[in-house]
């Protein structure tokens, strides 16, 4: 979820004017931006219209296991958030350390070994370079690409999250979020920009999801184009620093109190997801801001006195801290569950015959 600081509903008023600048300036940039590469080969970018968690990491993980699963060699190109590379473009290898190419491509490249995972803010240098390579690769994704528009794709892949569409908020959730341009909201473009979506994907649980299909049909009535519900699903506890290939850990691979620790956009739905897999909330938590370095917080961590369970991303970066605890992470998918103004009933239908045009062009 996309999270607004209080004084940005509050000043909202006041704070609308220079949102209708920095949205007009996007509309300028996309006009005026010029392409510098487009690959031979399919190439989507899969980004979202605001900051924050709406789960495009997870998206690409499952569009990798897709090519995995079609021996296809994929590449991501990524600027790497927070990263310190030593050059550019940086591949990132299972050593790689997480302060030079970022939590979320260390994490990828070790799930997908046989995919190519590339650093680089300017994604069309990479992208270059890898396709000029004796192992060019059969699909791009641009991970957070949406605004990365001096890199050609095919289709845009945007994820929206509920506070984007719901017309009237949940219980507890801020105002709607739709079309709130920075610095009023979040969104990094005005609405205008949807219209380049080819889908869009809505990380929603499913007993929300019957709820909210009359706001998309209003929020969206300007831009019919199927829309696909996805779910985050915890696959099971995998020990920090442990292989990725194999299986993951019941819930009782850890007896007793638990603390969490996250370092994410958001650790609400984070911690929800971990207390219902467990079965019971823990007993501590820490809460760092979205890609924490963690090297300084050893002392800290050390003296929560439990197992820690976190992250995915996070579990990157605490591994080489060597804690005396047990560390865990807790390692989720994302499930596509539910369809909307779709010629096909699943995600995974649509975008396999998306690929077939693709590469029939």
């Amino acid at each position: 979820m996309a999270k607004r600081h209080p004084l940005q509903n509050i000043l909202a008023p006041l704070l609308l004017p220079l949102s209708a600048l920095y949205g007009a300036a996007g509309r300028w940039k996309r006009a005026r931006t010029q392409v510098h590469w487009k690959p031979a080969r399919p190439c989507i970018a899969v980004g979202n219209i605001s900051w924050g968690g709406t789960g495009k990491t997870p998206v690409t993980d499952w569009l990798l296991s897709w090519a995995d699963n079609k021996k296809l060699k994929a590449a991501v190109l990524t600027r790497g958030y927070g990263a310190k590379p030593s050059r550019l473009p940086l591949k990132v290898e299972d050593k790689t350390p997480a302060s030079e190419c970022g939590d979320e491509p260390l994490m990828l490249a070790r799930r997908h070994p046989c995919a190519c995972i590339m650093v680089d803010p300017e994604r069309s240098r990479a992208g270059l370079g890898l396709e000029a390579s004796d192992t060019a690769p059969d699909i791009f994704f641009l991970d957070d690409g949406f605004q990365h528009v001096r890199a050609g794709r095919d289709l845009d892949l945007v994820l929206l999250d509920q506070d984007d569409v719901r017309l009237s908020p949940l219980p507890g959730r801020p105002p709607s979020n739709w079309n709130r341009v920075i610095p009023a909201g979040t969104w990094r473009e005005p609405v205008s920009a949807l219209r380049y979506a080819a889908a869009f994907l809505v990380k929603c649980e499913p007993e929300d999801w019957p709820s909210l299909l009359p706001d998309l049909d209003q929020r969206l009535r300007d831009f019919p184009r199927p829309v696909f519900a996805f779910r985050m699903a915890p696959e099971g506890l995998r020990p920090a620093g442990g292989n990725p290939s194999e299986p993951a850990l019941p819930a009782d691979a850890v007896q007793g109190p638990y603390a969490f620790v996250s370092g994410i956009g958001d650790p609400a739905q984070a911690l929800r997801t971990v207390t219902a897999f467990m079965g019971h909330a823990p007993e501590k938590t820490l809460a760092f801001p979205d890609h924490h370095d963690f090297r300084q917080e050893k002392n800290k961590l050390e003296a929560l006195g439990l197992p820690i369970i976190c992250t995915g991303k996070d579990s990157v970066k605490l591994a080489p801290l060597g804690l005396s605890r047990p560390c865990f992470s807790l390692d989720v998918k994302a499930v596509f569950y539910a369809s909307h103004n779709s010629p096909v009933p699943s995600f995974e239908d649509w975008w396999n015959e998306t690929y077939k045009v693709l590469t029939a062009r």
